[in-house]
């Protein structure tokens, strides 16, 4: 049970032993005590003022005279303002937390829960390499999984790669075209990349053909549906669609040096999946289910044909789930695929990290899914995330304004070096090591950076800021635990029983900040929210660096406090690093 948990049942308790009231123990507003303020957590009395006829202050004296008598092993002192009761809790309490968990390797994470999560992301297209967008969503799909796996649940990574449709068609046509041959050997380009830089020249060749036919009396509009390039476009969709041998062989082709490609990207990133799915092979499920859908009374069929589902009862509006000429559309597939997903998992919560500008299509999806009666539907969640733009605006790949994923983790390495090499602390290390931390350093920023902020909201990603070491970064953290590895090299705790007297002030903050880990995990996970962990880990980082500055550690006054202040390092240590890996963040022992 945590401090606030055990706060709340202190108080449930004395108000119903000496003042016959019985109030939930949820209903006791607990919370840090302002720093203005004497005390460490403040009880809210304006809750239950009514129902004792008591007015706040002569309350807040009588439950603080009651819960110190009471509880002496957690309250030594109190004071009352107003209708606020600020409580100090005992040093013992504190340093028999450190002495309970300190050496503890699984404080914060929770036992096995039985329960099943699936969380997809990812989702790129085989058209282009991964982009600064992509990143947000890896680094999101990542941590969300991997705080779900300590909070004791079974974790399914998944993804599904959009290997066809148009875009695809777009860079093929162009590589027929203008490619030469050209492969990521020949090239010296990687596969991703070689396969995006033909997408973009599509679009390029695209506009110069429509300039050309307005130029020529055609209204815009029809003119990008008449381009010769895009009616190639089209009919090489419509080729892969009937399956002719040659378009399949240059489409494998082309989609293998892509995958080449993310392979490389996944793993520098750290990115992993349990199960990739792709949507050659999945563009046809749910097909069936409209048929099913129409016996059920679910979907119904208007008079062109088309099969279509109505949600205006729920708010929404009508929804095409099959066209007239019995092809499916995007969402036929998705209700196929989470059916099969279902099938093969049977997750209690199925994850989508997608962008928010899918918020609709996400809620017609778990609708259709629910209305159906598909096993699971309950446990659709779409977290939806807002977009990430750079100081000069928004990216566009047809314009080749994007910024691409690799490109992104080059820059973040080279001004991590930068950066460490003026500090002048590595000159002892090799070159192997020096490109291990860069690496580390300059992922470390990148991931934080785009995790310190609530998914929903949309950001900026500033690669500078990003990095400074004394900043709301990943590299201050990091250098945190390198701080607490360097104590620890010259001397380890022996995990003795503590006998200190009393706290310094700064040990008790250290002490107050890594007791609330585990809530914060668990408030992670409830809120699907990387950011709560990002903001602890950050406060706490400043509060360990506090406490090095005005605590000598290995010179301690007594061999006592030596011990306490060993334990300390140990127990920040293991918090620092286990909350960045919930982030996907490594921590290295030396910077």
């Amino acid at each position: 049970m945590g401090i606030v948990a055990s706060i709340q049942s202190a108080v449930s308790k004395v108000l119903h032993d000496q003042f016959q009231v019985s109030i939930p123990e949820a209903q006791i507003a607990v919370n840090e005590t302002k720093p203005e303020f004497e005390g460490d957590y403040t009880v809210v009395l304006f809750n239950f003022v009514k129902q004792l006829k008591k007015a706040p202050e002569q309350l807040g004296q009588e439950l603080g005279d009651a819960l110190t008598k009471a509880t002496p092993d957690l309250f030594e002192s109190y004071n009352v303002i107003k209708g606020f009761l600020n409580l100090s809790i005992a040093d013992s309490y504190w340093t028999s937390l450190v002495e309970k968990e300190a050496a503890n390797k699984l404080f914060g994470t929770a036992p096995a829960s039985g329960k099943k999560v699936m969380v997809e992301y990812s989702s790129p297209n085989t058209n282009k390499p991964l982009h600064l967008g992509h990143l947000r969503n890896n680094f999101l799909g990542w941590s969300i999984a991997q705080i779900y796996k300590m909070n004791g649940y079974e974790v399914a990574k998944t993804c599904i790669s959009n290997d066809r449709g148009i875009h695809i068609c777009k860079s093929m046509i162009a590589w027929e075209r203008f490619g030469n041959g050209a492969t990521p050997e020949s090239t010296g380009i990687k596969g991703d990349h070689l396969v995006g830089d033909y997408y973009v020249m599509f679009g390029e060749e695209l506009k110069k053909e429509v300039a050309a036919l307005v130029e020529k009396g055609m209204s815009k509009e029809e003119a990008e549906k008449s381009a010769p390039i895009q009616l190639a476009a089209q009919q090489m969709l419509v080729d892969w669609e009937a399956g002719k041998p040659e378009v399949i062989e240059l489409w494998k082709k082309m989609n293998s040096w892509v995958y080449s490609g993310f392979k490389v990207t996944y793993k520098r990133i750290g990115s992993d999946f349990d199960k990739q799915y792709y949507e050659s092979d999945t563009y046809l499920l749910g097909k069936d289910m409209v048929q099913q859908g129409l016996e059920k009374g679910v979907f119904f069929q208007k008079e062109d044909g088309s099969v279509w589902i109505d949600l205006t009862a729920d708010g929404l509006d009508q929804k095409i789930v099959q066209r007239k000429d019995g092809t499916a559309v995007y969402i036929t597939q998705d209700i196929g695929l989470a059916d099969l997903k279902q099938k093969e998992f049977g997750s209690d919560i199925s994850i989508y990290v997608v962008g928010d500008e899918q918020n609709y299509h996400f809620k017609v999806l778990k609708l259709i899914c629910e209305k159906l009666g598909l096993k699971g539907a309950e446990g659709i969640y779409h977290l939806s995330y807002g977009m990430v733009e750079l100081p000069t605006g928004r990216m566009k790949t047809r314009e080749g304004t994007v910024v691409d994923a690799d490109d992104i983790v080059d820059e973040m390495e080279s001004i991590a070096a930068k950066l460490t090499e003026e500090l002048g602390k590595v000159n002892d290390f090799t070159e192997e090591e020096r490109k291990e931390l860069y690496h580390t350093l300059g992922m470390g920023a990148l991931k934080f950076f785009l995790l310190r902020v609530d998914p929903k909201k949309r950001m900026i990603f500033n690669p500078e800021e990003s990095i400074d070491f004394h900043g709301f970064t990943g590299p201050f953290i990091q250098f945190s635990h390198a701080r607490a590895k360097s104590i620890l090299r010259k001397e380890q705790p022996s995990f003795s029983k503590i006998t200190v007297a009393s706290l310094h002030k700064q040990e008790k903050q250290l002490i107050i900040e890594l007791e609330k880990y585990p809530s914060i995990l668990a408030d992670a996970c409830k809120e699907m929210n990387p950011s709560v962990i990002s903001n602890y880990v950050f406060k706490l980082a400043q509060s360990f660096n506090s406490f090095v500055t005005e605590c000598r550690v290995l010179t301690a006054e007594t061999p006592e406090q030596k011990e306490l202040r060993l334990q300390l390092c140990s127990f920040s240590v293991h918090v620092i690093s286990t909350a960045m890996n919930a982030l996907g963040i490594a921590v290295p022992d030396r910077m």
